[in-house]
């Protein structure tokens, strides 16, 4: 079966460079999508809480993360009208469904964490620039 680029794309083909998979991967592949998605692991938390259990995070990063997977369905934001106003964020169903495949990448990341930083510091080593040479004096000269 042929397809036209058209079908591709419907079909989702992350490789071609017009395909909207390759917003998703991009919204699903950054760093900070993957620890608010485990820090919504167990249920709805508020903006503060959020920004404590995700050390490093601005809160203008937290902020445009999350509109961004509100507006691809994968957070729910609830607005609870008391005094003062309460918000709290949640994973929508589909948000859950990646809950299993990023837990998957955070364990990855916990078990080769000295593998990696191994091959880091080898890597770096070999690729150094060699120091510089100091003119010798020339007993001769």
């Amino acid at each position: 079966m042929v397809t036209t680029p058209a079908e591709s794309v419907l079909h989702g083909s992350p490789y071609r460079a017009d395909c909207p998979t390759r917003r998703i991967l991009d919204r699903i592949g950054d760093r900070w999508t993957v620890l608010i998605v485990g820090a919504l692991w167990d249920g709805e938390v508020r903006f503060s809480e959020l920004r404590r259990r995700i050390e490093g995070i601005s809160q203008k990063m937290l902020t445009q993360t999350l509109r961004g997977l509100e507006r691809d369905g994968l957070v729910r934001r609830t607005v609870h009208p008391e005094v003062p106003v309460r918000v709290e964020y949640a994973l929508t169903e589909a948000g859950r469904t990646l809950r299993e495949p990023l837990r998957a990448l955070e364990e990855w990341s916990i078990a080769h964490l000295s593998d990696v930083s191994a091959s880091q510091h080898a890597y770096d080593q070999a690729n150094q620039p060699p120091p510089p040479q100091t003119p010798t004096s020339d007993p001769q000269g």
